[in-house]
């Protein structure tokens, strides 16, 4: 459905470094970049996700009731994910990573804000 997404950064290098370790922990290579725009690059065969500064020159902020999903293979990957982002400066937010039950059935979830306030979570659907 997606090619890619973008969310804005007001410290480059911290979310670099807090993205590499979330998104290493879930099998996707370290970043590329920085781009000619600033930007860092994680790519996939399925899609690619960014971060940098705002192009308008404006401060970078969270979408309020936005949030991105990364999926994970398993509940470890899951945990993986949510203790490097912690380590890596993010915040942990919500319910502690763990099993859910819900309308899309049972999910094992992790949430986290990153450096900039972006609300991020990995996302394992159990079978």
């Amino acid at each position: 459905m997606f090619t890619h997404l973008t969310v804005g950064a007001n410290d480059v290098e911290a979310s670099r470094k807090f993205y590499d370790a979330v998104l290493t922990t879930l099998g996707i290579p370290a970043s590329v970049g920085p781009d000619p725009k600033g930007r860092y690059w994680w790519r996939t065969d399925k899609g690619g996700f960014a971060i940098g500064k705002p192009i308008d020159g404006e401060p970078a902020c969270h979408a309020n009731g936005g949030t991105i999903g990364f999926a994970a293979r398993d509940a470890a990957m899951v945990k993986a994910f949510h203790d490097a982002g912690v380590a890596a400066g993010g915040t942990s937010i919500e319910d502690p990573p763990g099993e859910r039950n819900g309308t899309f059935g049972t999910l094992n979830l992790a949430y986290l804000r990153d450096p900039s306030g972006n609300k991020i979570c990995a996302v394992h659907r159990v079978a």
